[in-house]
């Protein structure tokens, strides 16, 4: 009888692992569950190119629909996977389907953190991480309608710069003092609030929710401060929460995610799980992490299939991660997070620069605007733990592309 494996979670690391298990010759059964009813997608482009219209519903979708079908793989789509036991290696389905499994893969990825405040249930207030949330948000996009933006993140500030491509009046709220505060330093928080506010935009800062108001559908958003901002919709974008629910259920380790050791392998060892949903320790950065980027899915879910294949493969890679907004594409390398120092390479005037962060002498991230060379060497100096003289950084004409190629 040929081995079972079930995914639960229907995302990018759900698509890549089903690629490297079938590119590498898995034997078994594949049957993969997602609980909306459109195989893998890409969610980045949704609050993107995929929002402003300009890219297909069919061009989101990972893999084509008859990829699956090809290679042998059970889709159980538009259901919920509810309980796992691990014991008798079963998973448990909403429809009463009860599947029986010798690997088990979670993929279960993430949910929208949902804001607690009186009126939050009004229509009109929407939260995008789904197609469906994106199809929603972007028939309301109507030019001179009034949108308020909970939330000054990747998300908020992504929606934000399409909506006034489609000319929506469109005003920012931030609890923090700055736009991105959480993943970028001063400098590029403030490049992105000029930008925004040079295209229209309208951003207030240090000022949360205090409530929604409005008659069913949301007519004013109130700041903490008692200040009233009129609004025909409402987008909320306050960050994202590991799906861990079944992980829990099933008595698997889980802080912060789903712990899982360097080749994805849950505290049971027979589960497995990689994506958004996890947290695994990373030799490069030196402690355990969960990541919420594609690029985490996609090698984290290799790590998995080469496990289940029996082959190993540790995970440990420098994080990355991207933002389009307008013309701007900020790609960044590594995690700031700690930085006791910051460095600019180029002059954000010219639209075109990068931040380097160091931490105790050594580059620990690298922020690139429009510069894909910053962040390709800002990996390569990540990973080696390079120290580099600030001044070098900054002297115009500096070759870091052979810096990089002589570090150790």
């Amino acid at each position: 009888m040929s081995a079972q494996l079930i995914i639960v979670g229907a995302g990018q690391a759900a698509a890549q692992a089903v690629h490297t298990l079938t590119h590498e010759g898995y034997s078994g059964r594949i049957t993969l569950i997602g609980n909306e009813s459109h195989p893998p997608y890409q969610r980045p482009p949704l609050s993107k190119k995929y929002l402003a219209g300009e890219l297909e519903r069919k061009r989101l979708y990972i893999r084509p629909l008859d990829f699956y079908a090809q290679h042998g793989v059970d889709l159980v789509l538009g259901v919920n996977a509810e309980r796992v036991d691990p014991v008798n290696l079963r998973v448990g389905l909403a429809d009463g389907r009860d599947l029986a499994y010798d690997s088990l893969l979670l993929t279960t990825g993430s949910r929208v953190r949902r804001i607690d405040a009186p009126g939050a249930e009004l229509a009109g207030i929407f939260y995008l991480r789904s197609i469906a949330d994106a199809d929603l948000i972007s028939g309301q996009l109507q030019p001179g309608r009034r949108l308020v933006i909970v939330g000054a993140g990747y998300v908020g500030l992504e929606v934000a710069a399409v909506a006034r491509s489609r000319g929506l009046e469109v005003t920012v709220l931030e609890t923090a003092e700055r736009v991105m505060a959480r993943v970028v330093c001063r400098e590029i928080s403030a490049f992105y609030r000029e930008v925004h506010e040079a295209a229209g935009v309208r951003i207030i800062c240090g000022s949360g929710v205090r409530e929604f108001v409005g008659d069913r559908q949301v007519e004013a958003v109130i700041s903490a401060d008692g200040t009233s901002h009129p609004c025909d919709l409402v987008v909320v974008g306050v960050g994202i929460l590991p799906r861990i629910e079944l992980a829990e259920q099933a008595g698997l380790r889980c802080q912060n995610g789903i712990h899982v050791d360097d080749e994805a392998r849950t505290s049971d060892p027979n589960i497995f799980a990689a994506g958004d949903c996890t947290a695994h320790p990373n030799a490069i950065l030196g402690r355990r992490v969960r990541l919420e980027s594609v690029h985490n899915a996609v090698e984290q879910a290799k790590t998995a299939a080469s496990s289940i294949l029996g082959k190993a493969r540790p995970y440990s890679q420098v994080p990355w991660f991207w933002s389009d907004q307008y013309d701007l594409k900020l790609q960044i390398a590594g995690l700031s997070e700690g930085y006791d120092q910051v460095v600019l390479r180029g002059n954000p005037a010219d639209r075109r620069f990068a931040a380097y962060y160091i931490r105790d002498g050594q580059i620990i991230a690298v922020d690139a605007v429009n510069s894909p060379r910053d962040f390709l060497l800002g990996k390569k100096l990540v990973a080696a733990h390079a120290e580099l003289d600030p001044l070098m950084i900054t002297a115009v004409g500096s070759d870091l592309e052979s810096i990089a190629k002589h570090i150790t």
